[in-house]
């Protein structure tokens, strides 16, 4: 019984630090941002090539956190991008 109360209060404390820590990232239409690139994909440059590719103007932007991303010519793609895969482009 006691330990079950030392785990719980360990996992809270565990989630308090974790929280802390992280902070939630919301796009709006119009925001500038940079894709990560697909590393199996890419050239012959190896671990010197970029790492993002870009930027892109965020067209629309899902709760579930999708992105449906156009590029400087306002030529929108097909697939959406996941949240976790961009990052925000600063001018």
């Amino acid at each position: 019984m006691i330990a079950l109360c030392h785990d719980q209060l360990y996992q809270r404390r565990i989630e308090k630090a974790y929280n802390k820590k992280t902070h939630l990232r919301m796009f709006k239409p119009g925001d500038l941002v940079l894709k990560r690139r697909n590393m199996a994909l890419s050239d012959s440059q190896g671990k010197f090539a970029p790492s993002y590719e870009g930027p892109y103007v965020v067209k629309k932007a899902f709760s579930s956190g999708a992105l449906i991303l156009a590029d400087m010519d306002d030529e929108e793609f097909h697939a959406s991008t996941n949240l976790d895969f961009v990052i925000k482009y600063y001018v």
